[in-house]
């Protein structure tokens, strides 16, 4: 989940550090660091300098513009913590005993306390808590060996330290390394864990994610699973797991969006709520173009053989991914006759079910980065494999708003969301986008199974194409009612979301909104389900918002919230206006449509109100504490 930045090259390279890491800090920001290399001409060596600041960026930039970190060769990181306090000694970079070699990691080294007592048997002192410390101890052990034994001092000799020691490390990491007396070599690896190397003019950057890069180059060369690369102002040298040297050429990064601005918007979050009318309409305009029949009613980057044989689906996510791929499952089964199942994706890697054929496995994550889905596709992958099911290798799909990600290279099928970069913690596009992906697929499949007919077809296909402009109205109401509604939840400590049908989902998702943002206690429920334990919880000061969609669950979702408003709750309904929804104390108020469409409608109110929310408390919306937007470990 943190932020790795590395860079080499003519250029002072402090400022690209900071810049590097102002992109990344969505991924983490309970401290950050950075450690530079200056040549010193009388020897050839170089001075390591090293600051480490608690807390946000800013922190660290003040500290470097009032100490200055020299040198055309550094890392960074901004962290979000695993092992260890967020606290300035627990910061990357860590260091060896020496001072000499500093290391940045994102991941988690899993055999670290083994390794923290062998290192302590040996006299080494650790200073932190973290589990990244023992790395630069063991390279500096291993450099203090070879050198005994005969070896030069350059970057090949710290390149082989690195290629050493990973062989004793477990887990999952990313991680860049310098030695000050080797000033013009970085040596970065990587193991189930992302990291990308940026190629300017004379000069590389590598990071964890895209972001870093984009004002940098847009010429990167992704690492693969188990290399390590030693970067030198001549160029870079790549090897795989046995050490055996890679050729490889660069791609360009092919997203029309690398760059993060919040405009005139107070934070991101409410930016990329506003956004997402045009992320509907982009995804009308390049899947559900006019003139399509209804036997192809919208255009997928896929081939026949993708569908071939397809009798069931199963959806493998985590968080708000995991609500989106529940609509998917509801829309698939419902509309297309496919049945469907959702797993957490952290789950299905222990509990899996049994091995069915003719099944299409979709993983969703936003970034492209979320391990517990990587691995989880990982395993499924290996599984049907071992298992001689002929299909194995085509039958993975990915959902994501990152085509550059480590799922755009693990899975034969990407189905990309378009919804740019997103930089607030809580998703709100990109929900949108993973919904309406599940969308298209539903269409296409309903079409190519003929499980409805070709005006039901059409029908659905219309309705999504107004959906840009509901948005538009939506988005501008709701902001005004969500701000005003905001003030009644000044000491409100718990809540309830109530949802049926396709919207159960969506009460789960304004659920985790609500927690992400605001810190107050939510849960979505089934409103059916609230007569069988989770009444018991309600009383006047427990709000209980319900969505009441018109369709085949209204009527019995009036009905639970009535048992709500039984109780004294505070009731909040999500729903038209109309004599039907007299019972709200308080109404956020949607567009009559069909009940198919209304979670790409319904989940706007739960979005704006959390926001509001949690501005009306004066909280950190866009980094929320103990979150981090891309979770890349386990």
């Amino acid at each position: 989940m943190c932020g790795i930045v590395a860079v080499i090259g003519s250029r002072e390279a402090a400022p690209l550090l900071l810049e590097g890491l102002r992109q990344l800090e969505y991924r983490g920001y309970d401290s950050a660091g950075l450690a530079t290399i200056q040549e010193v001409e009388k020897d050839g060596l170089g001075l390591l300098s090293c600051k480490r600041a608690q807390g946000k960026l800013n922190n660290l930039s003040s500290l470097v513009e009032k100490f200055g970190s020299p040198g055309h060769l550094g890392i960074g990181h901004t962290r979000w913590a695993t092992h260890g306090k967020p606290e300035e000694r627990n910061a990357h970079p860590q260091r060896d005993i020496s001072g000499e070699i500093a290391v940045v990691q994102n991941g988690i080294i899993e055999n670290h306390r083994f390794l923290r007592k062998e290192l302590e048997a040996e006299g080494v002192s650790f200073s932190s808590e973290t589990d990244t410390e023992v790395i630069p101890h063991l390279i500096g052990r291993e450099l203090k060996r070879m050198q005994s034994d005969g070896g030069v001092i350059s970057g090949s000799l710290l390149l082989t330290a690195v290629q050493n020691v990973t062989k004793e490390l477990t887990g999952a990491y990313a991680l860049a390394v310098v030695w000050a007396r080797t000033p013009e070599a970085l040596v970065v690896a990587r193991r189930q864990a992302p990291l990308l190397i940026g190629l300017g003019e004379g000069e590389f950057l590598c990071a964890s994610d895209t972001p870093a890069l984009a004002g940098f180059t847009r010429t990167i060369l992704p690492m693969e699973d188990g290399e390590v690369a030693l970067l030198t102002p001549l160029g870079i040298e790549l090897y795989n797991a046995e050490g055996k040297r890679q050729q490889r050429s660069p791609s360009l990064l092919t997203g029309i969006d690398h760059v993060v601005d919040k405009r005139n918007f107070r934070h991101f979050m409410l930016k990329e709520i506003h956004e997402q009318p045009d992320t509907a309409e982009l995804w009308v305009a390049r899947h559900l173009p006019a003139g399509l029949p209804p036997t192809s009613p919208v255009a997928l980057p896929f081939d026949e053989s993708f569908y071939q044989g397809i009798e069931q689906i199963q959806i493998l996510a985590c968080g708000t991914s995991r609500h989106a791929g529940m609509v998917g499952a509801y829309l698939l089964e419902q509309f297309a006759g496919i049945p469907t199942s959702v797993f957490y994706a952290s789950e299905f890697r222990y509990s899996a079910p049994p091995l069915a054929p003719n099944t299409l496995t979709i993983g969703v994550t936003q970034s492209g980065e979320t391990a517990d889905t990587l691995a989880a596709l990982a395993m499924e992958f290996d599984r049907r494999k071992a298992n001689g099911d002929p299909a194995f290798a085509s039958r993975q799909l990915g959902i994501t708003n990152r085509v550059e990600s480590s799922l755009a290279r693990q899975v034969p099928n990407i189905l990309d969301i378009g919804a740019g970069i997103e930089v607030g913690v809580a998703a709100t596009k990109t929900f949108l986008g993973q919904l309406l992906a599940f969308y298209a697929l539903a269409l296409d499949f309903a079409a190519r199974k003929k499980s409805r007919s070709s005006d039901e077809i059409i029908s659905l296909s219309n309705e999504l194409r107004l959906v840009p402009n509901y948005l538009r109205s939506l988005i501008h109401r709701h902001d005004q009612l969500s701000e005003q509604l905001a003030h009644r939840f000044t000491d409100t400590q718990d809540v309830i979301f109530l949802g049926r049908g396709i919207n159960y989902p969506i009460a789960l998702e304004g659920a985790l909104k609500l927690k992400e943002i605001s810190y107050i206690h939510a849960e979505g429920y089934p409103a059916g389900e609230m007569k069988h334990g989770p009444i018991a919880l309600i009383d006047p000061r427990v709000p209980v918002i319900s969505i009441a969609m018109p369709g085949m669950v209204f009527e019995k979702v009036l009905s639970n919230a009535q048992e709500a408003k039984a109780r004294d709750a505070q009731l909040i309904g999500v729903a038209p206006e109309g004599p039907a929804t007299d019972i709200f104390d308080a109404l956020l108020p949607l567009p009559e449509v069909s009940e198919l469409i209304s979670p790409l409608l319904s989940v706007v109110p739960m979005q704006l109100l959390s926001y509001h929310i949690a501005a009306h408390r004066g909280l950190d919306i866009d980094q929320p504490r103990n979150l981090a937007k891309s979770v890349t470990v386990e």
